[in-house]
């Protein structure tokens, strides 16, 4: 029998571990043809602003004008607003006021939230994207069927079938998103706030306070963006009226809430001034979230 000296078995040992080590360091193993997935680009925010921070005091004035008549101490604990709780501040935050006035309660709310995507192949912002589609669809809102041949071939066929009727008349292809954007020039709105859901609107006459631009698309706010508009009773004595802006910007999603509750039964809200109101604060906020 043959006698290999312990040193020269030692030296073949290494010889072979290290060829081993070689072929795995270079990928010439069974896996050297896996593709390379490259991770979907990470949002543009990592942090949330304070959110009761986030309103500059002279905004809050302007929005909640009964809290100028109370005194100091109450003014002040009314403009510095109560935070929502929340168990990740990195991740959603919000913040709310409220002012008794002699003749309305108004309030307003804040909520941001901040989208990660924990998919490697998905981007904060697709998945923000998500989240804000669910929103608007929740206010009766969903655009945007995708486009494609069906939904081109209907529109045509509809709008064939509408030829028949009045110029302006019926044309269902244009009933979601885009109609209440070119509603908006029309000072009642009374089609469009009828037929969007959740906008419930009073019927009454054209010149009632509370006649306001129905729920729709908003075109420049943020990366996407719609307004909810609630009037409604509460109960069958005074009106109640809430605003909701809802905007996407990047891998952020900011709900603005703002409403009124008149003191009489006789009051009734405007409308058009809470929606203007809302809207100019929510542009202030994406303009913060930008800087």
């Amino acid at each position: 029998m043959a006698y290999v000296p312990g040193v020269a078995l030692l030296a073949a040992l290494a010889v072979g571990c290290s060829a081993g080590a070689d072929s795995d360091a270079n990928g010439t193993d069974s896996k050297a043809g896996t593709p390379t997935v490259t991770p979907a680009p990470p949002g543009k925010y990592l942090t949330l602003p304070a959110p009761c921070r986030a309103v500059p005091r002279s905004t809050l004035k302007d929005l909640l004008p009964g809290a100028a008549e109370l005194p100091g101490d109450q003014q002040d604990k009314v403009f510095r607003g109560s935070a929502a709780v929340t168990y990740d501040t990195d991740r959603k935050v919000g913040c709310s006021w409220k002012a008794d006035g002699p003749n309305a309660t108004r309030s307003l709310s804040i909520d941001l939230e901040r989208v990660v995507s924990y998919d490697p192949a998905v981007s904060d912002d697709d998945r923000a994207d998500t989240v804000y589609a669910k929103k608007e669809k929740a206010a009766g809102l969903s655009a945007s069927a995708p486009p494609g041949p069906p939904d081109e071939k209907d529109k045509k066929d509809k709008k064939g079938e509408a030829s028949e009727g009045s110029g302006k008349a019926k044309d269902p292809a244009d009933g979601d998103a885009d109609a209440t954007d070119s509603a908006a020039p029309s000072p009642s709105g009374s089609d469009d706030a009828s037929s969007g859901e959740g906008t419930g609107g009073t019927p009454g006459s054209s010149s009632s306070p509370e006649e306001a631009l129905p729920s729709r698309i908003l075109d420049d706010l943020g990366d996407a963006a719609f307004l909810q508009d609630l009037p409604k009773k509460a109960g069958s004595t005074a009106q109640h009226h809430t605003v909701s802006v809802v905007f996407r910007t990047s891998n952020v999603v900011v709900t603005v809430r703002y409403a009124e509750q008149p003191a009489l039964v006789t009051q009734v809200p405007d409308g058009r001034e809470l929606q203007e109101k809302a809207q100019a604060l929510a542009r202030k906020l994406a303009e913060t979230l930008s800087e």
